[in-house]
């Protein structure tokens, strides 16, 4: 399945069908998590989460693409991510986009 940032595929016309999305929440376990916040500390990329998040947006992702397919899409526009705190290390990320169909 095609994913866009823009709300246009060059060449292409397609019919919208929806908005669909994709989140999880996910959170780091005690040990990773006290590495985290040494790291915090002396500085320095925080690998562990680094880590979490990319896992966690291409979950959101899939789950995003497993509704487009639920409903008959060839493609989603205008892809965007966000991410929202729940709890202290822990994070919401959320895919989101328009759902197509090729005409």
């Amino acid at each position: 399945m095609l994913l866009v940032t823009t709300d246009f595929i060059p060449g292409v016309q397609f019919e919208a069908l929806g908005i669909v999305t994709g989140s999880t929440v996910r959170a780091k376990h005690m040990g990773k998590d006290f590495v985290a916040s040494f790291r915090n500390i002396v500085g320095g990329e925080v690998t562990e989460y680094t880590e979490m998040m990319r896992e966690s947006r291409e979950i959101a992702t899939q789950r995003m693409m497993d509704d487009a397919a639920r409903i008959g899409a060839d493609a989603i526009v205008g892809v965007r991510y966000t991410s929202s705190e729940i709890m202290q290390g822990s994070a919401e990320i959320m895919a989101y986009g328009t759902a197509v169909r090729y005409k």
